[in-house]
């Protein structure tokens, strides 16, 4: 009785890892998360080349809501279906996109999973981010030497952010293109200097992808280049080239 949680990568199903394609072609069934009903998953199209006509695909629903206490029997529903599916003794994976383990569904599975199904095993596949993809793609070195790198997911707490973007060298935000105009704003104030190198993408790694590269004066003011939720912003304090 064991499951695997399989990292997808950042969309472009040529970044998956050996072994992460391996256990989706051996795969029963498949598990994957989606927003709502009815919507495709993005880890299920991103997997579809490797996945056995055999197999059964299940999406498990994840609302993009605030109320935790909803959520909750959301995770707990979907934790005791895999749960049910593993203990049949078929061979399942559960897929998320990027890594498993940074801003993953995955993370409220597995707590449920330790708590109510402790004689499940899991293996955990890791998943290239989309912030190392976009890095790749843009040819920007994300950090070096004693520099500091701050991951932020969303900009829910600008004073909070604030405060915290203010002690690094790189920062990165992910997920909310909607509020990358803030951000811009809000870097200057956080001691990020106008020459301070703002790089954005949307779509990393799949067709349709937007990436530019431009200095912090030159966004102030202007409307972001994005607006997509899955979008990324890498601003670096003090670039190295």
């Amino acid at each position: 009785m064991k499951l695997y949680c399989v990292g997808c990568g950042p969309g472009d199903p040529e970044l998956l890892t050996v072994k992460a394609v391996n256990l989706i072609k051996s795969a029963d069934i498949i598990f994957a998360p989606t927003a709502k009903e009815g919507k495709p998953s993005i880890a299920l199209s991103v997997a579809q080349r490797y996945i056995d006509k055999s197999t059964r695909t299940i999406s498990l629903i994840f609302p993009m809501i605030k109320d935790r206490e909803l959520l909750k029997e959301y995770w707990k529903r979907n934790a005791e279906e895999i749960a049910r599916t593993v203990r049949s003794e078929k061979m399942v994976v559960y897929l998320t996109v990027g890594d498993p383990t940074l801003y993953s569904t995955w993370a409220y599975i597995h707590n449920e999973l330790k708590k109510n199904y402790s004689d499940i095993k899991i293996e955990v596949i890791p998943g290239i981010t989309s912030m190392f993809a976009f890095a790749a793609q843009a040819k920007i070195s994300l950090a070096e030497g004693d520099e500091t790198l701050t991951i932020i997911p969303a900009c829910y707490d600008l004073n909070r952010i604030k405060q915290t973007v203010s002690l690094s060298d790189t920062a990165i935000f992910l997920k909310d293109g909607r509020y990358f105009d803030v951000v811009i704003e809000m870097l200057a104030d956080a001691g990020f200097a106008d020459d301070s190198t703002i790089a954005v993408a949307q779509d990393v790694s799949v067709d349709g992808e937007i990436m530019k590269l431009s200095k912090l004066k030159d966004l102030r003011g202007m409307k972001g280049p994005v607006e997509k939720y899955f979008s990324i912003l890498v601003a670096k304090k003090n670039d190295r080239r």
